[in-house]
């Protein structure tokens, strides 16, 4: 059974249609890759999942349906954005930003346990966890918002263009830290214009261009597909 499956999802914008009657789905513990160029409609997809936009069609998570449901519910059931640009609070430190990952969260001693596996899994945010979020690099804002993301348990992660603006060893190790995510059973959905990059971590993936899913099959044979190396892989 899928953790997550979109019906005839669509997303308008007054008289523009982003997203077109699209059908998807995620089972427990996939890490699944969504690719396209820039305004194929990838960002406006998540947003529609995570409830930031109304959308028409049906959303189905743990076999609910869970369409235009207001976000702080949709966090509740463990549905998590780390949103393209990160959205970390600048002013606030390493620390802060962690805990309020953790807002709806009561077990104090589980919390506590969480923050040194986040410190674990980037050491850098750990020598630096006074530091305030704004003076980071962006790659290491990007580390403090998949990092704030996971203080929150998710059940699916949803992480939107990770890579965007960062240096190519910075993404290695964001990409890294994704797949270890990954193994350890969070399910995650991937937004990615590194399409290579994506595929290489992904159990599966979709292509998505003008709205709509033009192709989905597992990540090695998209890797090897002739069309998707001439349009996303540069071959």
């Amino acid at each position: 059974m899928s953790l997550l499956q979109a019906q005839q999802l669509k997303v308008s914008y007054g008289g523009i249609n982003a997203v077109k009657s699209v059908d998807f789905h995620i089972s427990k513990g996939e890490l699944v890759a969504l690719i396209g160029a820039n305004g194929a409609g990838k960002t406006s997809t998540l947003k529609a999942l995570c409830g930031m936009i109304k959308a028409k069609g049906n959303i189905f998570y743990g076999g609910a349906d869970i369409t235009n449901q207001p976000s702080c519910k949709l966090v509740n059931l463990g549905i998590v954005l780390v949103p393209e640009g990160r959205g970390i609070f600048s002013r606030l430190s390493i620390e802060e930003n962690l805990h309020m990952g953790a807002y709806s969260r009561h077990k104090r001693r589980e919390i506590r346990a969480d923050f040194i596996k986040m410190y674990d899994l980037f050491p850098r945010l750990a020598k630096r966890r006074k530091q305030l979020a704004g003076t980071l690099s962006g790659g290491e804002q990007q580390m403090l918002a998949i990092a704030r993301a996971l203080m929150s348990r998710p059940r699916l992660l949803l992480l939107d263009e990770p890579s965007m603006g960062l240096a190519p060893l910075m993404v290695n190790k964001i990409f890294t830290t994704i797949k270890a995510v990954s193994a350890e059973g969070v399910t995650i959905l991937l937004v990615e214009q590194n399409a290579k990059l994506a595929l290489e971590i992904s159990h599966r993936g979709y292509v998505m261009e003008s709205g709509t899913i033009m192709l989905s099959d597992s990540a090695q044979n998209l890797l090897n597909s002739t069309q998707v190396k001439q349009a996303y892989l540069g071959e």
